[in-house]
């Protein structure tokens, strides 16, 4: 299988028309603002759609079903971008994602509504996996973080945008812009990736291909009760209860039932290699653990700055958004350090810079000044940038291009499990720390709800509240403390000292 190419240039990333790529990035970009935006902007529209569309019950699988589907969809979409391609897979994906968001814009009830997220959803799992492969196959391995930092501070000034766009459109329009906002964007991505990437026709035809419906259908069955366990347990019912303990063991039956037939498939979903081989095994545990630690920061920080400090929605926004300002540029720059240490030495560094930062949050003082944990969000960011694009990068050139979209999915699986599994340990942890502080069942929500009309409170219970929610989020941080020791140790004695790069590679890690 050859690389895909924009039209006129023969071998991307190694001719004189880097111009010719930009039509390509842009649409790039404009994709991963699509998938990144998605996860975000329909959280400050909640109150107006339960207004208009009721299910305030339900209403948190807006979300769930949008993550379920992308995370599930990932090592499918990975496989179909290596057996047909990565253009006909990213159309299909946008393509479905406008359809998913046309469908969501004429949701009549709750039900409708999160059924279309999901649609959604599918599409969002095309975007995320094949955009990173996609920049791979463009770019070599020294100019892979130029465009791999465009791609994050997308995402950053995504996740930063998404929650006010999407509060501005459901507050002087209607929340059903939300979603057709998204048929503009996509739309132009789409005529680009249409007009301008270019898959050149293969020397040798393609040998049949038997593609692994089961193993896909097994996989996304899997997923579907592990991530539902995870999501509701603890919040629609107890942890120990009969709906939580049949999610998880039909999901352990159900995974058991994936090892026997992606074995005995010839065209497996996840092949087993993924995990045979040690680089990519390593990346997978590193970043699925990167996941984990992610929830602290992005779910617990924003409840910390207004719940304890007393910040306002917009100010409490600010002190989280300065690690997406410091995390692109330090992955930009990180290409300077992997290329005269190697790519495990730079993520080793930047994973113990990060294990200190989070050690040193429960140490900040109670109530504390604003620009104290904004600046432990600005040196977290930088160090978590000089971790992740790393082993992104260097997992992606162990493997060739007819592998590069299965590895690049498996990384992102496991990012987004570990982030799954992350917001239902930590929330439990969170729950059970305010449980015991104050003696009775705890609710990190309902106590920030609480805190947000403190004229309904003494100031004592006032202050005692602060304190608890302030222990609770620090014993947040030190799991997530704990999953980046996690990540280190993976690194240390996994991953291998030198990646095994290409022959076409090699000299830009040494």
């Amino acid at each position: 299988m050859t690389e895909p190419h924009v039209k006129g240039v023969a071998k991307p990333g190694r001719s004189t028309g880097p111009d010719r790529r930009r039509p390509v990035v842009l649409a790039l970009m404009l994709g991963m603002g699509l998938a990144a935006v998605d996860g975000t902007i329909v959280s400050t529209a909640v109150p107006q759609i339960v207004g208009d569309l009721g299910g305030l019950a339900v209403f948190s699988w807006l979300f769930s079903g949008y993550l379920l589907a992308v995370t599930v969809t990932l090592p499918v979409y990975g496989k179909l971008s290596d057996t047909y391609g990565r253009r006909p897979v990213l159309i299909a994906g946008v393509v479905l994602f406008l359809i998913g968001s046309l469908l969501c814009a004429a949701a009549w009830n709750m039900a409708s509504l999160i059924a279309f997220r999901v649609v959604q959803g599918l599409g969002g799992g095309a975007l995320q996996g094949t955009i990173q492969t996609i920049a791979a196959d463009l770019y070599p391995l020294k100019e892979r973080p130029r465009i791999q930092a465009r791609l994050s501070s997308v995402w950053a000034a995504s996740s930063v945008a998404g929650p006010a766009a999407g509060g501005l459109l459901a507050g002087y329009a209607d929340w059903r812009w939300i979603f057709l906002i998204n048929l503009p964007i996509g739309l132009v991505a789409l005529w680009l990736i249409w007009r301008h990437l270019v898959e050149p026709a293969r020397t040798t035809p393609r040998p049949p291909v038997r593609i692994d419906w089961a193993g896909a259908l097994a996989i996304f069955a899997t997923g579907a009760l592990l991530l539902t366990a995870l999501v509701q347990g603890g919040v629609a019912w107890p942890w120990l209860s009969a709906p939580s303990l049949g999610l998880l063991g039909g999901s352990a039956a159900l995974g058991a039932l994936t090892v026997v037939i992606e074995r005995r498939a010839a065209e497996p979903i996840i092949p087993g290699w993924v995990w045979r081989r040690r680089t990519i095994s390593a990346v997978n545990l590193a970043l699925g653990a990167l996941g984990l630690l992610m929830v602290a920061p992005t779910v617990f920080l924003p409840t910390y700055a207004q719940s304890v400090l007393g910040l306002g929605p917009i100010a409490a926004g600010f002190v989280l958004s300065v690690m997406t300002l410091s995390w692109p540029i330090s992955a930009a720059f990180s290409n300077r350090v992997y290329s005269r240490v190697g790519f495990r030495l730079t993520a080793v560094i930047g994973i113990s810079l990060a294990l200190l930062l989070l050690l040193a949050f429960p140490l900040l003082p109670f109530p504390g000044e604003p620009w104290q944990p904004a600046l432990l969000m600005l040196l977290l960011g930088a160090a978590l940038g000089l971790f992740q694009l790393p082993l992104i990068v260097g997992v992606q050139s162990t493997v060739p291009y007819e592998e590069r979209g299965t590895t690049t999915a498996s990384v992102l699986f496991c990012r987004q499990v570990g982030q799954s599994v992350g917001a239902a340990v930590f929330g439990a942890v969170a729950n059970g720390v305010l449980a015991a502080r104050l003696g009775g069942s705890g609710d990190l929500d309902a106590l920030a709800r609480s805190l947000d009309s403190p004229g309904s409170l003494t100031a004592e219970a006032t202050d005692h509240l602060r304190r608890a929610v302030d222990t609770a989020v620090d014993y947040v941080f030190m799991g997530a403390a704990g999953a980046a020791a996690l990540a280190l140790l993976v690194l240390l004695t996994l991953a291998p000292r030198r990646f095994p790069v290409l022959k076409e590679a090699a000299g830009d890690e040494d």
